[in-house]
């Protein structure tokens, strides 16, 4: 089949043609890399996820780094936004 003017790339495009490539190559690597990470953190259990304040401050207590009364002051200005 014979390819006329107008169906290869820069021809019915101006010159640009090659522009429009790198963008369906970058659309494709990001598609690719998002696919990559979906399968990794599937694989590992989900995505990293940063430990929430409470999660720190009750830990912080159990392992007595802190009292009773630091705790409760800690965790009513976690409540309120403070």
């Amino acid at each position: 089949m014979m390819w006329g003017p107008g169906f290869g790339f820069g021809y019915g495009m101006g010159g640009f043609g090659w522009i429009f490539m790198l963008l369906v190559v970058g659309v494709v690597v990001a598609l690719l890399l998002g696919a990559y990470r979906q399968v990794r953190d599937d694989r590992h259990g989900g995505p990293v996820l940063r430990p929430r304040a409470r999660d720190i401050l009750d830990e912080r207590y159990a392992r007595g780094e802190i009292d009773a009364d630091e705790y409760h002051r800690r965790r009513a200005d976690l409540e309120h936004g403070a």
